[in-house]
């Protein structure tokens, strides 16, 4: 099994920023991405970013690019999502997960594809 807590969350008024971490223990080894989702309330939860852990390839969400930047630190088995110029629509609990199998682009939104889940951490932006 992989072990994943995030951290990192606040509260931050429009335009700043915040760094989330995404710490994971266990069977890192397993892991092929690590990915950030969100879920605000009434909403459906929404792909945010993926990293992959050999290579460290991206890719991000239309509505974050340019803003978020995912990265990862394989030594310390941490993920971070750098978030920049953050709007009150980015109010939502962010989570990160993990995928232990080779994934095509087109599957890294569906949060199905995930194997193992953090508890969240609640990003709020006011305006």
């Amino acid at each position: 099994q992989v072990q994943l807590v995030e951290s990192g969350g606040g509260l931050v008024q429009a335009g700043g920023s915040l760094r989330l971490a995404c710490a994971a223990s266990g069977r890192t080894f397993t892991t092929y991405y690590i990915g950030w989702f969100r879920q605000a309330p009434g909403k459906e939860r929404e792909f945010v970013a993926i990293i992959r852990r050999s290579g460290g390839s991206t890719y991000y969400a239309d509505s974050v690019k340019g803003r978020f930047t995912i990265s990862g630190d394989n030594a310390k088995n941490t993920v971070y999502l750098q978030m920049n110029n953050l709007k009150p629509e980015d109010t939502a609990v962010y989570y990160c997960a993990s995928a232990g199998s080779f994934m095509p682009t087109w599957e890294y939104d569906s949060w199905r594809k995930y194997d193992y889940w953090g508890q969240g951490t609640q990003v709020t932006v006011s305006s």
